[in-house]
C-alpha cells in the first residue's frame, strides 16, 4: 500500500477575513465602515491586487484617528492578505498638511493630558487593557490575516502587549517620581511585525507616563488590528492619534515637527538612518531600534541534543523579527556535529496557511510560520538565495512549497520554504545583512578571532548567542561580541517588563528601553540627566548609570 494521501484542507469556519471585518464594524463602527463579503470572491490580477482600479479592498474602509475623533480622510490603498491573496483593508493615506494638522491637535491634547493625575491615567489604561482582553481573539485573528502570523503566535503578541502594559500600570508610581511628561507628544513609527507587543505596548506606556501619543500605521500590515486597539483605547479615554501615510509624506510632521517631544522608531537601517539624521539635527529625544545581523556562535561545544529544539524555535514567524537568528558561525572542526543537530531542526519546521484545517471542528494548526509579509519579499529572498548559490554558496537545505499545509488552489506567492546556505559570498547581501525571512546562512571559522569577526559582521546587533562548553571561554569572548544581549547556549529576546533592551553599533540609536528605562526615555528628569543609550556624543550602558 502507498502512503496515505494528505487530507484536503478547508478554511476554519468563522475565521474568514469577512468574519473578522464584520466583527470590527459591529464593535467599533466609528473606526470601521463598509465591507462587502462578496468582494472576497471577485477577480484579482496575477499579483493578487484587485482587478478594478482600487479593488474590493477599498470597500473595507478604515478611518484615521486624530483630534480625538475618527476621520474619513486620506486615499485608501488597495491591499491583499499575504495569507492567500484575499483583499483586505488598505491604509487611508494622509497628505502632509493633514498630518501637520493632526500633530498640532495632538499637542493640544498633550498639554491637557500631562496634567492628568497618575491615578486617573492608570485607571484609564487598565480600562483599555480590560477591553483588549475581552477582544483578544479578534485582535489575534486580524494579525493572522494582515501580517500572516500563525494563530498561536498572534495570540501571544496580543497577550504580551496586555500583560506587559499591565505590569507597568502596577509599577509606574516609583518610575515617575521626580519626573514629568515631555514637552510634546511621542511620535511612533514602527515596522509591521509586532503591532501589539511592540507598538501598542509602547503607546499605552507612553500615555501612562503622561504623554499624548501619535502612531503611524505600518504600510505593510497591521492596519485593522491597530485601529481596533486604538478604538478601544480612545473609548477608555487615552490620548491616541493613529495616522496612515507614506514615510516620505509624513516624516516632516511626525519626525521634524517642533511639537513632537520624542520620536520612537522600529525598522530597517536605511529608514532609521534618515530618522537619525533628522533627530540629531534637531536635538530631539529619540528611540531608534534598527536591524542587525544577530549571530549564533558555536565553539568547543558538545550538547547537540539540547541544541536541535532551540534551532527549530529560531524559525518562529519565519524569522521576521528583530531578534531572529539568521546567521550561525560554527567552528569548522565541529561542523559535522552541528549539521547533525541542525538539519533535523530545519526539516521539522512546519509552515502553511494559518487558518487551514482538515475538519471544521479541528483546532487551528500550530505552525512555525505562515507567509512572509508579502509576495515581493518572498521573491526578493528567493532571488538572493539563488544569487548567493550562483556566486558559490552551498545549499545545505532547500524546502519546497509541497512541504506546506495549504488550501486547494490558494495563492502561494508570499510563501517561502526554509533555506540554508553554507558560506554566503562577500558579494551577496546575505553575507552581511539580516534577511528578515526563513533563510539561514552558516559561516565556518578556525580561530577565535575569526569567530568574533564573523559574529560582528554587521557593526552591531540586538542579540547574540555563543554555545560553548567552556564557561571561561564564554566569559572571555561574550564581552567582545557587539550585541546588547548575549546568551550562553540560549537565544535572547527583547524581553518583557523589567528586562532592558537596546543595541550595539548601528543597530540602535538613542535611549535604551525596558523596565524603568522605557519610562525614563519618554519623561523629563533633572536638567543634567544622561539617559542610558547610544547617542551621537556618548554611549551609556545601563549598568553604568550610577557611575
Amino acid at each position: 500500500m502507498g502512503p496515505t494521501p494528505a487530507p484536503t484542507l478547508t478554511l476554519k469556519p468563522g475565521t474568514a477575513w469577512s468574519d473578522a471585518w464584520q466583527r470590527c464594524v459591529a464593535l467599533a463602527p466609528e473606526a470601521f465602515a463598509g465591507g462587502d463579503p462578496a468582494a472576497e470572491h471577485r477577480p484579482t490580477t496575477e499579483s493578487g491586487r484587485a482587478a478594478t482600479e482600487f479593488g474590493p479592498a477599498t470597500e473595507y474602509r478604515v478611518r484615521n484617528l486624530w483630534a480625538g475623533t475618527w476621520h474619513t480622510d486620506g486615499d485608501p490603498l488597495p491591499a491583499t492578505s499575504p495569507v492567500d491573496g484575499t483583499p483586505i483593508a488598505g491604509p487611508p493615506r494622509l497628505d502632509a498638511p493633514a498630518a501637520h494638522q493632526a500633530v498640532r491637535a495632538a499637542l493640544d491634547t498633550h498639554r491637557e493630558w500631562r496634567h492628568t493625575p497618575l491615578a486617573e491615567r492608570r485607571a484609564r489604561v487598565n480600562a483599555a487593557l480590560d477591553a483588549l482582553t475581552e477582544h483578544r481573539e479578534l485582535l489575534a485573528l486580524l494579525l493572522v490575516w494582515e501580517i500572516g502570523k500563525p494563530w498561536k503566535l498572534a495570540r501571544a503578541d496580543v497577550d504580551r502587549a496586555i500583560e506587559g502594559v499591565r505590569w507597568y500600570a502596577d509599577h509606574i508610581g516609583p518610575m515617575t517620581e521626580g519626573r514629568t511628561p515631555l514637552h510634546g507628544p511621542v511620535s511612533n513609527i514602527a515596522s509591521w511585525n509586532y503591532p501589539m507587543s511592540v507598538l501598542v505596548h509602547a503607546m499605552f506606556i507612553q500615555a501612562l507616563a503622561g504623554n499624548a501619543v501619535i502612531a503611524k500605521t505600518p504600510t505593510d500590515g497591521g492596519l485593522a488590528c491597530l485601529t481596533l486597539a486604538c478604538a478601544l483605547g480612545v473609548r477608555a479615554g487615552l490620548p491616541l492619534t493613529l495616522l496612515s501615510g507614506s514615510g516620505g509624506e509624513l516624516s516632516e510632521a511626525l519626525v521634524r515637527s517642533p511639537h513632537v517631544g520624542c520620536v520612537s522608531f522600529v525598522g530597517g537601517r536605511d529608514a532609521g538612518a534618515r530618522v537619525a539624521t533628522a533627530v540629531a539635527d534637531l536635538g530631539k529625544r529619540h528611540i531608534l531600534e534598527q536591524e542587525g545581523l544577530n549571530c549564533w556562535g558555536v565553539w568547543d561545544y558538545t550538547d547537540w541534543e539540547a541544541l536541535t529544539p532551540l534551532l527549530r524555535k529560531t524559525f518562529d514567524y519565519a524569522k521576521q523579527r528583530c531578534t531572529a537568528y539568521p546567521r550561525f558561525v560554527v567552528q569548522r572542526s565541529r561542523f559535522a556535529d552541528f549539521l547533525n543537530a541542525y538539519l533535523p531542526a530545519v526539516r521539522a519546521v512546519s509552515f502553511g496557511h494559518p487558518l487551514a484545517v482538515a475538519d471544521p471542528g479541528d483546532p487551528l494548526p500550530e505552525l512555525d510560520f505562515g507567509p512572509l509579509i508579502n509576495a515581493g519579499k518572498a521573491r526578493e529572498l528567493a532571488g538572493l538565495a539563488d544569487d548567493a548559490i550562483d556566486r558559490g554558496a552551498i545549499p545545505l537545505h532547500r524546502g519546497t512549497l509541497a512541504d506546506g499545509r495549504f488550501l486547494p488552489g490558494q495563492d502561494l506567492s508570499a510563501y517561502l520554504p526554509p533555506t540554508t546556505l553554507l558560506g554566503p559570498p562577500p558579494a551577496s547581501p546575505l553575507h552581511h545583512a539580516e534577511p528578515f525571512g526563513p533563510v539561514d546562512t552558516i559561516v565556518l571559522v578556525d580561530t577565535e578571532a575569526e569567530l568574533l569577526a564573523a559574529m560582528n559582521a554587521s557593526n552591531g546587533a540586538l542579540v547574540a548567542t555563543l554555545s560553548t562548553d567552556d564557561q571561561h571561554l564564554y566569559d572571555r569572548l561574550a564581552p567582545q561580541i557587539r550585541a546588547f544581549k548575549t546568551g550562553h547556549g540560549r537565544p535572547r529576546s527583547r524581553g518583557d517588563r523589567d528586562e532592558l533592551f537596546g543595541g550595539f553599533g548601528a543597530s540602535w540609536r538613542g535611549a535604551f528601553v525596558g523596565g524603568d528605562l522605557l519610562v525614563r526615555a519618554v519623561t523629563q528628569g533633572p536638567p543634567d540627566e544622561r539617559l542610558p543609550g547610544n547617542f551621537p556624543d556618548y554611549r551609556l550602558q545601563p549598568e553604568a548609570m550610577a557611575a
